[in-house]
């Protein structure tokens, strides 16, 4: 079995981190041809994946763990929190893990900023994907943390390629 990869992404709302998931996601499948597995933390609980009134609605409504599949999707629907372990059992085969949020998660991680940067973040990082609204000056970086560029998607890459964790 070739080894499986696995990285988180953090940061405030809208300071990029979808749009670097999102970028990383389509290279690593487009041009490294590579399996790619993603995880959305939902903090505050927001987020909405059915429509009142549908089947699979009613279905998740009931409290049960619900699997809706087509032809050609499949869709898991859980009213328990799971852990990483139980998730990543979910996806059966992939080649790299993209997390975002979950900043407790004993990942590489790699923190994304724009402006300015949360200096509340710097224990829970190994990178620092910033642009050039931030001016590095300003703040003392931690040794070890790699600083990238958050326009640069192949160097965001490279860094996961060399320090995400191997998972079972």
């Amino acid at each position: 079995m070739k080894k499986r990869l696995a990285v988180a992404f953090t940061g405030p709302s809208n300071s990029g981190k979808t749009t670097l998931i999102l970028k990383v996601a389509r290279k690593l499948i487009h041009e490294h041809h590579l399996e790619v597995a993603i995880i959305k933390n939902d903090p505050k609980d927001k987020a909405q994946f059915d429509v009142p009134g549908k089947d699979s609605y009613k279905f998740s409504d009931t409290g049960a763990e619900v699997i809706v599949t087509s032809p050609t999707r499949t869709t898991y629907f859980s009213k328990r929190h799971k852990e990483l372990d139980d998730l990543i059992g979910l996806f059966g085969a992939f080649d790299v893990l993209l997390v975002e949020g979950l900043k407790n998660l004993p990942l590489p991680r790699i923190s994304i900023f724009r402006g300015s940067i949360d200096t509340d973040y710097f224990p829970y990082m190994n990178a620092l994907a910033i642009d050039e609204t931030v001016n590095t000056g300003h703040y003392t970086i931690p040794d070890g943390i790699d600083l990238l560029d958050l326009n640069n998607a192949d160097q965001v890459i490279d860094w996961i390629l060399t320090h995400a964790k191997v998972i079972e």
